[in-house]
């Protein structure tokens, strides 16, 4: 936890709620960029008991997560009985506030069973299904490209939250650092993650194309040495993966398609010295845990979706139609054909020395900091 005594003294702890729901069932990107609203909750009120309720794909990033205080599960695999019992254990909670950062009608219900006499939501014009009727407060309404980390951050300013610097708190687990070490053993530094899959086919970059951006790393060059590429998905990314290995003929690189769990990735993504990605979930853990990402868009936007701290890198393929936000293309994913290798190969290396300059910076800043206190 979070433990400040300058949160003690601003944020009228006295008058903070005991029991507190945050409700994001959905995608990984999405609970990966609530984790700092998350923090701002803990920081502001350090002795509060923060829930969250969260579905068996995303529930593995909050898994002993140190800001948090338990997880609700609901597995949609078995409904409609388990939506019943998962609102049962819902309503056990006893919430003084539910804080509902889905915006759907499920997650309003769930806002609502809940029995919190406070209930914060988004605005009418930003919601689906009626969501907002759910609701005893929303934050103002949000322009539609606004990046979605700072939407979420909006219900600390309602809440009126002491702000502070975004941090995810993704700290992984001793097991997952080991199991990573030990599958990383024998792979040449610098690691090149490259993140293959999306749940939306519509946002996947092609195979020789992916090939092509890894063959170019593979070669130093007087801005950055040569990278040694990890792949990098779940198990639906393995045939992805197999076309990929195969426009790569010989070139050395490890396969870890399927291989590695979510909870892992915190781990694995801190031993990438950088990394490319469509838009996915674990392009947004990779910049959690500070690995520089080159981010490819072309059905979704990165005005509101990039991984935060590295929106610079985000690479658009220039089409009419982009953003679509269909989940299948009609028009064979033009807009991600029309992203350039090269261009992702050079953001890359960019990304990379970025981070070294920030290292040294922050070397340099410690060094003055001991040498002025002497």
């Amino acid at each position: 936890m979070i433990h400040s005594s300058m949160a003690d003294e601003s944020s009228g702890v006295a008058d903070a709620p005991a029991r507190v729901l945050i409700v994001l069932l959905g995608s990984i990107g999405d609970v990966v960029r609530a984790l700092p609203l998350l923090g701002r909750l803990r920081q502001n009120w350090p002795r509060a008991y923060i829930a969250w309720a969260v579905e068996p794909k995303s529930e593995p990033i909050l898994r002993g997560h140190p800001w948090l205080d338990e997880t609700i599960i609901y597995d949609r695999s078995r409904a409609p009985r388990s939506f019943l019992t998962f609102l049962r254990h819902i309503r056990r909670g006893r919430f003084d506030l539910a804080i509902d950062l889905q915006r759907h009608l499920k997650s309003g219900i769930v806002a609502l069973a809940s029995g919190a006499p406070r209930r914060l939501g988004f605005a009418r014009a930003n919601v689906k299904e009626y969501n907002h009727w759910f609701s005893t407060e929303q934050i103002p309404p949000q322009p539609a490209m606004r990046l979605k980390l700072m939407q979420y951050q909006q219900f600390g300013d309602l809440l009126g939250l002491a702000s502070g610097p975004i941090a995810f708190g993704l700290r992984g687990s001793p097991d997952a650092d080991e199991r990573i070490a030990e599958l990383l053993q024998q792979a040449p530094r610098p690691i090149l993650g490259v993140i293959l899959g999306s749940s939306w086919a519509s946002r996947l970059y092609f195979p020789e194309a992916i090939a092509e951006v890894v063959r170019s790393l593979s070669v130093a060059d007087d801005r950055a040495p040569a990278f040694f590429p990890v792949l990098i998905g779940g198990p639906d990314d393995r045939a992805l993966a197999a076309q990929v290995e195969h426009h790569l003929e010989t070139l050395p690189r490890l396969n870890l398609t399927g291989k590695t769990r979510l909870d892992e990735l915190p781990a694995l993504f801190r031993a990438c010295a950088a990394a490319f990605a469509p838009d996915c979930g674990p392009m947004h853990i990779a910049a959690a845990v500070g690995c520089p990402v080159v981010s490819l868009w072309g059905a979704t936007a990165a005005q509101r979706s990039a991984p935060w701290g590295f929106a610079d890198f985000a690479i658009t393929g220039a089409i009419g139609c982009s953003p679509c936000y269909l989940r299948r293309c009609p028009v064979g994913r033009e807009c991600m054909r029309r992203i350039d290798p090269a261009s992702v190969a050079a953001a890359v290396r960019r990304a990379h020395m970025s981070r070294i300059a920030r290292t040294e910076e922050d070397a340099n800043a410690r060094l003055s900091a001991v040498g002025g206190g002497r």
